[in-house]
């Protein structure tokens, strides 16, 4: 959908701006749900286009079931920025190996926990939505497939945003091949 660093933002999916409206989700929601219904209904679907196609609208569920609640909405967006914030507060003391390694810890923790809440619980727990199930058809076949898919997707995320965090360089090893190979000589011809 959109390049948000690793982390998930609904309000993309959706495409909502800052300050929208209860009925601005409803209407979004439909839309894509029914143009994405489209989309699947037209053709004959490769294992590799259900899963793309499961994600998607698992992701539009969620994002749904996320924002139709203004509550749940702003709690989404705070808990997201607060992932966001640590990680910046960790790059900011990379050179400080102690608090480095402590706020490590914490935006770790944090991080799996923001991936597994949002990016399979909810995505999950939408698909039981009745008006999720209206709209997209969602019933417990898919939640079975697509159990596995989420588990896959948030795994995909976690590595995708660690790949890019300020760990230390782990410097290379000084092998003497030499010293190593004269050594083993020695054991070898100790046996003869």
């Amino acid at each position: 959908m959109t390049d948000d660093s690793g982390y998930i933002d609904y309000r993309e999916i959706l495409e909502l701006p800052e300050k929208y409206k209860p009925a601005d989700v409803i209407r979004t929601y439909k839309k894509k749900m029914k143009s994405l219904v489209i989309e699947i209904s037209q053709g004959k679907v490769t294992p590799e286009q259900r899963d793309r196609y499961l994600l998607l609208m698992a992701q539009l569920n969620a994002a749904f079931h996320i924002f139709r609640d203004r509550g749940r909405g702003e709690t989404y967006l705070r808990e997201r920025d607060e992932v966001i914030a640590l990680e910046a507060q960790w790059r900011a003391v990379a050179d400080d190996p102690e608090e480095s390694d402590a706020l490590r810890r914490r935006y770790d923790q944090a991080l799996r926990n923001f991936l597994a809440k949002y990016m399979e619980e909810l995505m999950l727990e939408a698909g039981r939505d009745p008006d999720c199930i209206e709209h997209s058809g969602w019933d417990a076949a898919h939640e079975r497939h697509a159990g596995r898919i989420l588990r896959q997707y948030r795994q995909q995320r976690y590595h995708q945003i660690h790949e890019r965090l300020p760990y230390y360089e782990i410097t290379q090893p000084s092998i003497d091949w030499k010293e190593r190979a004269g050594f083993v000589d020695s054991l070898l011809s100790e046996r003869e």
